[in-house]
């Protein structure tokens, strides 16, 4: 008996402390609940102290374990890029020397971005080039032939795997360095409380994305969380449960996948519902953990910034774009399209960028035929551009919004899918930019307009995300056929009675986002100024509810991928 006893203590031991892919640390498990809930218990013994870095070491550590039990031992990869950009950035603060601050900015963002390239777009070259040269390469991963020669372990070194959040930490490591040389942010004290900023784990792996000018200093500010912080911060933590699990994962499981894994075997209405009910996912998929993040983070003091204002009642696409994953469209407006020129004007570091992006479109078509068919439009465009002076300022002023766009497809994955879904949204906005100018309706008001511009807005978007969740063209191309010519209007009742609990579930996600804002802030306003007896009987409820809801394992966030 005390053999048995030992035996399911050490595997106990083992689910607590040792990382299983099967079932990594995410903000929908019990588990991560209750190590946040021991988490809370041993920051509220640290919480008060006057070495802040007392604080931010344990929230720090805490942060590791977390990251570890989500990606494995890729947390040596976030020690690593924490290392680097906390001496990068203290170097350029002690450095008068202009030229050496550039080559220490320049150095943080050319270790992140290639840290990123090597995990992240390892095998789009490797399979580019094979394409380009009929060359036979193989994808080795050095780190861990690294790793198993100096430690003697027996990492796969035939396989590069993405580290979760990896994405997100490296510009918000690069983000630092950048706000330091500028000015915008004094470095921080210690390792420590870099660490602390990098890893936070509420935001470590989907964001939002943390500016050091906005939150290192918080690192040194007394901890004060108002009765009405807190009952927002419980709020919060509902409503991303809810957006999470009782409508994303919903849909998705029972509708949403089984359509883009085979929307050829589905009539063009499914396909056409299936769409739809993806852009309401993704939103409350992503919006659902950053809502889940803020609150866990407000509970322990820290502010998050908004990631999502209620994108899908945007009137245009430049508005849409100022609504959704706020915290990446900002990085990418200041740390990229206004440095390389923004509205103004072409830069030179604009024409690298649009070469980078040609060169990664011919890797991707493996037709290097393309290079001179590029070269000869680029010229043509340079004596345009040269002889009339409106073609030049034309080309200036919005290259930057499609490189910036382009790039932005690129972040989330080298394919051609992104590379379209990213084209797609440049073009968007390029053609609200001149259709603004003309359009009569641009500065009307009333009801009616409003509606047909939201609709209009949101049926381009989640027509640009067939792209964006398509694992192929040939899925890409299997959903676009059904919905252009198998729509089966026949067939819509049934499908309709098939899917009735699926529509409904969609139907009730759609109603509460397009609810007024004054209706949502009466319903936060109401929770907020309730008894913490009332807070506590609703929340039993709600997470009752949502976790009885669950039909399949607990499905990942999309963005961690990413």
């Amino acid at each position: 008996m005390n053999l048995l006893l030992q035996i399911d203590l050490v595997e106990l031991l083992r689910k607590i402390f040792l990382y299983d892919k099967t079932a990594p640390l995410i903000f929908t498990r019990f588990f991560f609940w209750a190590f946040f809930a021991v988490v809370l218990v041993g920051f509220s013994l640290v919480y008060r102290n006057k070495n802040r870095s007392l604080r931010a070491g344990y929230l720090f550590f805490a942060s590791l374990f977390f990251y570890y039990k989500s990606s494995g031992f890729f947390f040596f990869i976030l020690l690593f890029s924490t290392l680097t950009d906390y001496f990068i950035g203290k170097s350029i603060y002690k450095s008068k020397n202009e030229t050496v601050r550039k080559s220490l900015i320049a150095l943080s963002v050319v270790v992140n971005l290639l840290l990123l390239a090597y995990f992240k777009y390892s095998y789009f070259f490797i399979d580019s080039i094979n394409l380009l040269f009929d060359t036979d390469l193989n994808v080795v991963n050095h780190l861990a032939i690294w790793a198993n020669e100096a430690t003697g372990s027996h990492f796969e070194v035939n396989q590069i795997l993405l580290p979760v959040g990896i994405s997100f930490f490296t510009f918000q490591t690069i983000s630092y360095s950048v706000d330091v040389y500028r000015g915008e942010t004094k470095p921080v004290n210690n390792l420590i409380d870099f660490g602390f900023y990098v890893s936070f784990f509420p935001q470590l792996v989907a964001g939002p994305i943390v500016r050091a000018s906005g939150f290192v200093k918080q690192i040194y500010e007394d901890y004060h969380v108002s009765k009405a912080e807190f009952g927002w911060a419980i709020f919060m933590i509902l409503k991303g449960l809810v957006k999470k699990i009782f409508i994303g994962d919903y849909i998705a499981v029972n509708f949403v996948d089984r359509v883009f894994s085979d929307p050829i075997t589905h009539s063009g209405f499914e396909n056409l519902m299936a769409l739809f009910g993806y852009s309401l996912q993704v939103y409350v998929d992503f919006s659902g953990y950053t809502d889940i993040a803020i609150g866990v983070a407000l509970l322990m003091g820290y502010r998050l910034p908004q990631n999502f204002n209620s994108p899908y009642k945007a009137t245009s696409v430049a508005e849409f774009w100022k609504r959704w994953h706020m915290s990446l469209s900002s990085w990418l407006k200041d740390y990229l399209y206004i440095p390389i020129g923004g509205n103004r004007e072409g830069s030179v570091f604009s024409y690298i960028s649009l070469g980078i992006i040609l060169s990664i479109i011919v890797l991707l078509a493996g037709k290097l035929i393309l290079v001179p068919i590029f070269a000869a439009v680029v010229l043509v465009f340079a004596i345009l551009s040269r002889l009339f002076p409106a073609v030049k300022r034309s080309v200036d002023t919005n290259i930057n919004l499609m490189l910036t766009m382009l790039l932005g497809g690129l972040w989330h994955g080298a394919s051609w899918q992104f590379i379209i879904w990213g084209g797609l949204n440049g073009i968007g906005l390029v053609v609200y930019k001149f259709w603004r100018k003309i359009s009569p309706w641009e500065k009307r008001n009333n009801w009616a307009v409003n509606i047909w511009k939201i609709a209009l807005t949101f049926t381009f978007i989640t027509f640009t995300r067939v792209f964006f969740r398509s694992g192929s063209m040939e899925v890409v191309n299997g959903m676009l056929h059904q919905i252009g010519t198998d729509i089966q209007f026949a067939l819509i009742p049934e499908v309709l009675l098939a899917y009735k609990w699926v529509f409904l579930v969609m139907a009730f996600g759609f109603f509460t986002h397009w609810l007024s804002e004054s209706w949502k802030e009466k319903v936060k306003n109401w929770f907020v100024s309730s008894p913490l007896w009332v807070k506590a009987v609703i929340s039993a409820m709600v997470v009752i509810f949502v976790y009885q809801s669950i039909s399949s394992e607990m499905q990942p966030f999309i963005y961690f991928q990413f």
